[in-house]
């Protein structure tokens, strides 16, 4: 007895398997006939700012240049600190030009300090600084370039002794700083005893002009400083007295009153120093015999 076979039919699976695969296929035909998708828009840097109008810069010699003096026995350190300037650069343009450029001013200021230091003594260091200073104004500054960019460079020194110099001249450096100290004392001294010696004799030309010269005259040490002591007393206790009185009337609106205030004060102070006068000449002599 045979068996009969019909028709196999796909199963459920295969038909996802087939559905899956005919949608990627859908969708790479769709993706093929697609325009493609914009880029995302670059930014745009900013153009540079223009490089200033001229730039300066600086470099310092890290080691002085050494350089004989007269009879090529002891030698001049030279310190320098070049300017650099340039125009239409920017500062990493400038750095990068006087790092390169370094060495040729260095050379040509060593030269010339070489020059000049062989005709200066070892201890003239200050001679020859200004000799320098002097032949770098005058030369004005030195012109460079370097990849197209012409700069300038100008030179500043100051020179410094040997070392071996110093410990020579420090004997008659320290003797000098210790007369010119006392040639300063001396001087103050003598300006102190001329302002006291004008002040006493002030104070003796207003006895003399005064009642009281005569009771003066008599007068021993101790009482004379005693009545000039008053006198200086009480004048430094009027002036306060004016002080204070100016200083309450000073708002007043009234031009006449304060004119009065003013001439009442002054007649008051005239009185004040007639009767101081002639107290002091009513002091009694160092003898005792009575009023002079």
């Amino acid at each position: 007895m045979g068996v009969e076979t019909g028709p196999v039919r796909p199963s459920a699976s295969w038909w996802l398997r087939f559905n899956a695969w005919l949608d990627r296929i859908w969708r790479a035909f769709i993706r093929a006939l697609s325009p493609p998708e914009p880029l995302p828009p670059v930014p745009v840097s900013p153009a540079p700012a223009p490089p200033p109008p001229q730039m300066r810069g600086r470099r310092t010699l890290q080691t002085p240049l050494v350089v004989p003096a007269s009879g090529y026995v002891f030698t001049f350190r030279v310190h320098a600190t070049f300017h650099w300037s340039a125009e239409g650069v920017y500062q990493e343009q400038l750095s990068s030009l006087m790092d390169a450029l370094a060495p040729y001013p260095v050379r040509r200021l060593k030269a010339l300090a070489a020059r000049h230091a062989r005709n200066h003594a070892p201890h003239r260091a200050r001679e020859l600084e200004q000799e320098l200073q002097q032949a770098l104004t005058e030369g004005g500054p030195w012109p460079f370039a370097w990849r197209g960019i012409a700069a300038t460079c100008r030179p500043y020194v100051s020179v410094e002794l040997d070392e071996q110099v110093k410990e020579a001249v420090r004997p008659y450096w320290e003797q000098l700083i210790r007369l010119d100290c006392e040639h300063d004392v001396r001087v103050r001294r003598a300006e102190y005893t001329e302002r006291l010696s004008r002040q006493w004799t002030d104070i003796l030309t207003d006895l003399l002009g005064s009642p009281a010269a005569a009771g003066a005259a008599e007068m021993t040490e101790k009482e004379l400083a005693e009545v000039v002591g008053r006198i200086v007393a009480e004048q430094r206790a009027a002036a306060e007295k004016l002080e204070d009185m100016m200083a309450e009337k000073a708002n007043s609106t009234d031009m006449q009153e304060r004119c009065e205030h003013f001439e009442q004060l002054r007649e008051r102070l005239e009185r004040r120093a007639d009767g101081l006068f002639h107290s002091a000449s009513t002091v009694p002599a160092g003898d005792g015999d009575g009023p002079v």
